[in-house]
């Protein structure tokens, strides 16, 4: 019995040597394949608008010849813009055919893409890349370089045949009135379909864009003013149903109108640093309470109050008291311990506040217009006179005179326009005007955000 179990456990053993003996079959190897020559039906392309469904240019390449079937085999053709090397490629990936035939509208696309210019001719590289379905095997062809003219797209939505463009709403220094302040709520036309401008918005408010200054007749908006995220860019149109929502904080922004997409942008150039200025004069609320404003966001603070009677104030950084909040340190001191400021005389008052120096000034102001045709001061200034937040009065040059605005016949506050853009400046530069009788707006309704208008009659 031991003899026959013996038997079978050698019998077993033998079998399993056996089979861990067997040899297994080699894996399949496929030989190299060899790059293609590729070619193409035109070498200058150029096609018009009308072309753009036809058929433009037919790329051709040799058979690589591979080991396996043809249709295992993949091919990339690449398009660049030529010299980069096929760094930024375009890449088409096809398969199986030994050629492959591109419409104007899908090369016009991608030359588009490239940021090539209108009706410009422009040298493009293009190759093709082969290999095994796996990616096995790589092999690159020769470079064709090609001159390739993009054509005008008809743009989505059709641009002001004004050429030209403004911004009108509450979110603007100007807020619904039309016409607009020049040049300050204009855009600038960078080319056909393209509008950019920089401009002054208030956080939380609205705004359109018109094609003629002074006429509501036709806007651009947006279908959509609830849309999230819509204030930063999106779509836009011709006069669809809702205003362009602006952004939530006070600042300057850059707004990009590119109609040949139909695509706004909006993006913060700098944010207003504000404070607010609650007081018994509007029930010590820092919700509703009017600001001061900087344009730098650099702790120098200004705006214009008009205070109906006597009364006192304090600032704070916030719409709420849970921020710093800021009251008089004497002397002309900001202090976060202080008491009230008080205001004994009702009347217009600049107020002026710099958190870095912690100090404050509240000068009760008029204003007038003062240049070489009053002698500088010599001869009475032109008085204005205020309403809601503007100054306005009217004045004739016999001769053209340069021009600035100050307050209180004093040259302690003065407003200038340095590099003449529609903004004003403490101490700014003068303006210069021609011989004529003008009306005459100095807006100081937006807190550190001054213009002004001298128009001709």
């Amino acid at each position: 019995m031991k003899y026959l179990i013996k038997t079978l456990l050698f019998t077993t053993l033998m079998a399993f040597v056996l089979l861990g003996c067997e040899k297994v079959a080699p894996l399949m190897v496929y030989k190299s394949g060899s790059s293609a020559t590729l070619s193409s039906s035109s070498t200058n392309i150029a096609p018009v608008v009308a072309d753009s469904l036809k058929n433009v240019v037919t790329f051709s390449w040799t058979n690589p010849k591979y080991a396996t079937d043809s249709n295992t085999v993949k091919y990339i053709l690449q398009i660049d813009s030529s010299g980069r090397n096929f760094s930024k490629a375009v890449s088409i990936t096809l398969s199986k055919n030994l050629s492959y035939t591109m419409v104007a509208k899908d090369l016009n696309a991608i030359l588009l893409g490239m940021g090539f210019n209108y009706n410009t001719s422009y040298k493009i590289d293009v190759r093709i890349i082969s290999s095994y379905a796996n990616n096995n095997d790589l092999l690159t062809s020769n470079v064709l370089t090609i001159n390739a003219t993009p054509y005008v797209v008809p743009p989505k939505v059709v641009p002001p045949s004004s050429r030209a463009l403004f911004l009108v709403g509450d979110a603007t220094g100007g807020g619904w009135n039309n016409p607009v302040p020049t040049p300050t709520q204009q855009f600038t036309r960078v080319d056909s379909v393209t509008y950019r401008g920089t401009f002054y918005l208030i956080g939380g408010k609205q705004y359109l864009a018109l094609p003629v200054n002074g006429d509501w007749s036709n806007k651009y908006s947006v279908a959509d003013g609830t849309k999230v995220g819509l204030s930063a860019g999106g779509d836009f149109g011709y006069n669809l149903s809702s205003n362009f929502p602006g952004p939530a904080v006070t600042g300057f922004y850059t707004i990009t109108m590119d109609f040949q997409r139909g695509k706004f942008t909006v993006v913060l150039v700098k944010a207003f640093g504000q404070l607010f200025v609650p007081g018994g004069y509007q029930g010590w609320d820092p919700g509703t309470a009017p600001s001061l404003g900087s344009p730098k966001a650099d702790g120098d603070f200004s705006g214009f109050i008009n205070f109906s009677a006597a009364t006192a104030f304090k600032l704070t950084s916030q719409r709420d008291w849970s921020g710093t909040n800021y009251g008089n340190g004497g002397a002309g001191a900001l202090s976060t311990s202080g008491g009230d400021i008080n205001i004994a005389t009702p009347g217009v008052y600049l107020i002026r506040a710099n958190t870095v120096s912690n100090t404050f000034s509240a000068v009760r102001t008029t204003w007038g217009v003062v240049g070489a045709f009053t002698n500088w001061g010599g001869s009475p200034d032109i008085a204005l006179t205020y309403s809601n937040g503007k100054y306005t009065g009217s004045f004739t040059l016999a001769s053209a005179s340069d021009v600035k605005f100050r307050a209180n016949a004093d040259w302690g506050i003065n407003l200038g326009d340095t590099g003449l853009d529609g903004v004003l400046e403490f101490g700014g530069d003068n303006v210069a005007l021609t011989a004529g009788t003008y009306n005459v707006t100095l807006d100081v309704s937006n807190a550190g955000y001054y213009t002004y208008s001298f128009i001709k009659q």
